[in-house]
């Protein structure tokens, strides 16, 4: 039988009490799902994972969490500038599916001897989603993870996530309304 790997229960935040982004909200996510969560820009859904996360806490409600990944949008900003990928990936992760991994996300093992800069956008978001599922998540949150691929490595990437749901669970902040109707078990407006 599935579990919950998220549990959102009546969930109220608003920077300004007078102007709240979430009240009473509730959302469950089992392992083996997608959700999509989709909003206009300030609508809230990188405060969602912010408090997900446990970086922000709600006036009240509560959140359950399994064992959490995160992939961000800005693949920059999520691996320190100084050191090659392969450190910053062996201290969160262990290394035994490296090599699948690195296969499924068409990238060559010398890039994770080279410093962020070194690689592209694509290159450098794919390595951070090695990095998430070597740490082998419960819960995936996937901030707009595909917008610096192009089309064709989208759809790839996409797919890899996917073939992944059996062990986790997953939600992902979209503005592509494509992509959420192609992949997620239910869309979740902000």
């Amino acid at each position: 039988m599935k579990h919950n790997v998220l549990e959102v229960k009546n969930l109220t935040f608003g920077y300004k009490k007078e102007k709240l982004l979430f009240e009473n909200f509730s959302v469950f996510l089992k392992q083996g799902e997608l959700k999509a969560i989709v909003g206009d820009s300030g609508a809230g859904k990188s405060t969602f994972f912010e408090l997900i996360l446990g970086n922000l806490k709600p006036q009240s409600g509560s959140i359950k969490i399994s064992r959490v990944a995160e992939i961000f949008q800005d693949p920059y900003s999520s691996f320190h500038p100084s050191y090659t990928l392969l450190h910053q990936i062996k201290d969160v992760a262990p290394l035994h599916k490296l090599e699948s991994l690195l296969e499924n996300m068409n990238l060559e093992y010398n890039l994770l001897l080279k410093l962020p800069h070194e690689l592209s956008g694509g290159q450098l978001q794919r390595a951070s989603i090695v990095r998430a599922m070597l740490m082998q998540p419960q819960l995936l949150l996937l901030d707009e993870p595909t917008s610096a691929l192009d089309n064709v490595i989208q759809l790839e990437v996409m797919k890899m996530l996917i073939k992944n749901l059996d062990s986790m669970g997953m939600l992902l902040i979209t503005h592509d309304m494509d992509l959420a109707s192609w992949c997620a078990d239910e869309i979740i407006k902000i």
